[in-house]
């Protein structure tokens, strides 16, 4: 499994598995739990979460699936700007820990900025790690001006990674926060690699450039979007897959070896920014 450094010294899988809309619907539970297992089994120990994904649903069935295999996980979760005050985040991420599970959380972000002070946040977020209840923290949909803000706050050197919307079609930050983000040493987590489910994704997983390099692989296109991202120094990509097979195809995207060739056919059908461009959020 290939991993990617933070600037504590921390090492995370660079592919794991996003729970977003799990833990939403009882009939699914067990599916999805044996899915996140098997990502395990398969080396994609890092899973994502949220204290939003289904109101601690997910959280729950994350829970499950670690239990008696705690030490092969690296648990992200985040927590909701409204609960980002000092008192708030203590308490969401007492709420996260329980449903769980477990004594601690890998890397704890906000989901994205709120009305609460960010240097708040940050003090909420030392102290944790200073009581090991979270190992690390970051945020997530922050954009450089919102990074730089938060960079240079007490704490803020600590952040340890930012999680945003990365993919072939949306590739805004590779104007100006990626390259930032290289630079201070701190990932990117890609969510929705794949855009999210509907006429987006089937948009991607369907254009014409993307199926040729596809076929070329012998491999699905959804593979060469991850293989896209997973080139990429720095960068972490989330997807989330709650059947088995899409499971096993995610992970066999690490095998794929894009050639200069590919990356001009893809270059060509999705361009890189030209200018700076507003955060793609969903």
């Amino acid at each position: 499994m290939k991993t990617v450094t933070m600037r504590s010294g921390s090492v995370l899988p660079a592919l794991g598995q996003g729970t977003w809309n799990m833990g939403e619907d009882p009939a699914r539970r067990q599916a999805e739990i044996g899915a996140l297992q098997l990502g395990m089994d398969l080396g994609m120990g890092l899973i994502d979460t949220a204290e939003m994904y289904g109101e601690g649903g997910a959280e729950q069935v994350v829970g499950a699936a670690i239990a008696g295999r705690r030490e092969q996980a690296f648990i992200v979760s985040k927590v909701y700007p409204h609960n980002a005050d000092k008192r708030g985040v203590r308490a969401a991420c007492e709420r996260s820990l329980q449903r769980l599970n477990t004594d601690r959380i890998d890397l704890y972000l906000l989901h994205w900025r709120g009305a609460v002070p960010l240097s708040e946040t940050l003090d909420a977020f030392g102290a944790l790690k200073k009581e090991g209840k979270i190992l690390d923290f970051g945020v997530s949909n922050f954009d450089l001006g919102d990074m730089l803000e938060a960079e240079a706050l007490p704490g803020g050197r600590a952040i340890a990674a930012n999680q945003v919307l990365f993919n072939l079609v949306k590739r805004g930050i590779e104007w100006d926060l990626l390259p930032w983000s290289r630079k201070q040493g701190m990932p990117v987590m890609a969510y929705s690699p794949l855009e999210s489910a509907g006429p987006e994704r089937q948009a991607l997983l369907t254009h014409p450039a993307l199926v040729a390099v596809a076929q070329r692989h012998g491999c699905t296109p959804g593979q060469i979007a991850l293989a896209w991202l997973l080139r990429q120094d720095g960068v972490v990509a989330i997807p989330k897959a709650a059947d088995p097979a899409h499971v096993r195809e995610n992970r066999a995207a690490l095998d794929v070896v894009l050639s200069a060739f590919d990356l001009e056919d893809l270059d060509r059908a999705f361009p890189p920014p030209r200018k700076r461009q507003a955060l793609a959020m969903r």
